[in-house]
């Protein structure tokens, strides 16, 4: 906790989980919970047979979950991201589709992973 206590609104953290990655705005820290409230931004799936730092610049699929709602997460799941990982991937998310239906789609994506990774940490969530 020590370490991520130092989140700043503002500032861009990812949630890893499996071969995902969410990138998100730090919102607020209620270090008092020792929660962190985000807002998504995009969700990076990689590849499982690539390395991982092969793949930041050009991931297997990139979603956009800009339009989706806030979480309020263990601050000890995030990492702080590297501007030289978001930059890339944020261009990208920039010139993606905003319809309807992929807004929807998006939405049904991010509440997948952070069901999975509710489920795979819930001795974190008490």
């Amino acid at each position: 906790m020590a370490e991520n206590a130092s989140f700043s609104p503002q500032q861009i953290v990812c949630l890893e989980h499996h071969h995902h990655h969410l990138y998100c705005e730090v919102i607020q820290l209620v270090e008092s919970r020792n929660l962190c409230w985000v807002r998504p931004l995009f969700l990076a799936v990689l590849s499982k047979t690539v390395p991982a730092y092969h793949q930041l610049l050009t991931p297997k699929l990139l979603i956009d979950v800009r339009l989706t709602s806030d979480l309020l997460y263990p601050i000890n799941l995030f990492r702080p991201a590297l501007d030289t990982e978001v930059i890339p991937l944020l261009a990208q998310v920039e010139s993606q589709d905003t319809s309807l239906e992929v807004i929807e789609i998006a939405k049904q994506q991010l509440h997948r992973f952070i069901t999975q990774v509710w489920q795979d940490n819930t001795n974190k969530f008490s």
